[in-house]
């Protein structure tokens, strides 16, 4: 038992050393979504781009989704519920086309 001194606790000072960097201590990046304004770009054409990106992160939904509580089994019947809806509206569809 050469290697192993009780005094020396190694396996905590050993711990996570190679997988952190010193960068990533600077604290939590900002996420969300950003729109960048070039100079003299009109500001709804800005709002207009801010308002794809937030319907396309999907962060109003999850907003409404989190207002109250839903419970798991009601989940799953909406979801199912859509499912069926989304199946009748391809089959009408597909009926119209032909």
């Amino acid at each position: 038992m050469q290697g192993y001194n009780r005094n020396k606790s190694n396996w905590n000072n050993n711990f996570n050393k190679g997988s952190r960097n010193k960068k990533d201590d600077r604290g939590p990046k900002p996420s969300g979504v950003q729109v960048f304004v070039r100079e003299g770009e009109d500001i709804s054409k800005a709002l207009r781009k801010l308002k794809k990106k937030v319907e396309a992160a999907g962060i109003i939904k999850d907003l409404r989704d989190k207002q109250y509580y839903q419970k798991p089994s009601e989940k799953k019947r909406l979801a199912k519920k859509a499912g069926i809806a989304r199946w009748k509206k391809k089959q009408r569809e597909d009926a119209l086309n032909r």
